[in-house]
């Protein structure tokens, strides 16, 4: 699978009548809106444009991705600097291809958002969405403000005309993550403290890929979720894999990084801290190369699995179908999935 970059120099997809968006960033929304102009809302708002947003944000000071109420979370930064900066009341609603914990990292995360094309700046003189030249400028110059409208934890790094068919969440590929961890015994660099989770034990990654590569496949991933109601634990672990590297020259610390990268079709809740923490107790040698095989088996939250803190975790990459694929894998994605094999 190749990921899906929308090109921003493609004409804005518009869909006339279409609602903007579903619900409000925040009470405070029409006041900030009120400072920079007009705002552009209701019905009589017009044709909209769906765009991609590729998002970067230090989680360490966010109460997850998911917009909460009296809370700040990733969800709730970007669409109030959205609301403030299109002028629009309420603000547009993000849909994201993985809402990350309270703690977790992204650098690769993606959203969608369904805007008002006149919001994005003044049609073309034939009344058309406006020449792709216009389209490439407009979003480059929302890229901008956004950059001056959020905090320094949160950045949107490209804002491009999402593809016909394209849904953040259900289109997606694959998700890809990467966990830190140091077993250095004097500690984490200071430096990486927010990122990478210090571990007092050393850690034997041969040990840990043997578990891991027993894992691989699709499964119902249970033992390692919290169940939600009506949600489906079934996923494809497509990699799963330890590396140790080496300290940079001149390091004082010893042990250097262990990461661990994570491919699967989709996570269920707390699935990767889940397996890391078992797989932290096979390569700290207190349990067994196929202990986490048979927690898995067993379908079943084990008392013996604890999941590891959220510091480590960064969400690397979110990868899409080609632009003809999307709306099909989007179709597929929504099935509710069961088990071919028991």
């Amino acid at each position: 699978m190749t990921a899906s970059t929308a090109s921003s120099n493609a004409s804005f997809n518009a869909t006339p009548n279409a609602t903007p968006n579903e619900s409000s960033a925040g009470s405070g929304t029409a006041s900030r809106a009120a400072a920079d102009g007009p705002a552009v809302t209701g019905p009589g708002a017009g044709p909209v444009v769906r765009l991609r947003l590729d998002i970067a944000y230090d989680g360490t000071d966010f109460s997850g991705w998911a917009r909460q109420p009296d809370r700040r979370t990733v969800q709730g930064e970007i669409e109030s600097a959205l609301g403030r900066v299109l002028r629009l009341d309420p603000a547009p609603s993000l849909t994201v291809a993985g809402r990350t914990d309270a703690g977790v990292h992204a650098r690769g995360q993606v959203a969608h958002v369904d805007v008002p094309v006149a919001a994005l700046g003044e049609p073309a003189p034939d009344g058309g969405p406006g020449d792709p030249e216009t389209v490439a400028e407009r979003l480059s110059r929302l890229a901008r403000r956004l950059a001056g409208a959020l905090p320094p934890d949160v950045r949107v790094h490209r804002v491009s005309v999402a593809p016909e068919g394209f849904d953040a969440r259900f289109s997606a590929a694959f998700r890809r993550y990467c966990y830190r961890v140091c077993d250095d015994p004097t500690g984490v660099d200071p430096l990486l403290r927010r990122q990478v989770l210090w571990y007092n034990r050393p850690l034997d990654v041969e040990r840990m890929n043997a578990a891991s590569a027993r894992l691989l496949g699709e499964h119902d991933f249970a033992a390692f979720c919290r169940k939600r109601e009506g949600a489906t634990t079934i996923r494809e672990l497509r990699r799963l894999e330890w590396t140790r590297e080496a300290p940079p020259p001149g390091a004082a610390w010893r042990g250097g990084l262990v990461t661990a990268t994570v491919v699967a079709d989709a996570f269920c809740h707390s699935m990767v801290r889940a397996l890391v923490g078992a797989l932290l107790a096979v390569g700290d040698g207190r349990r067994p190369v196929d202990w986490p095989e048979r927690v898995l088996a067993a379908r079943v939250r084990d008392p013996g699995v604890h999941v590891a803190p959220a510091n480590g975790l960064c969400l690397e990459e979110v990868g899409y179908p080609p632009d003809g694929e999307l709306a099909a894998r989007a179709a597929q994605t929504r099935r509710v999935r069961t088990l071919t094999v028991s």
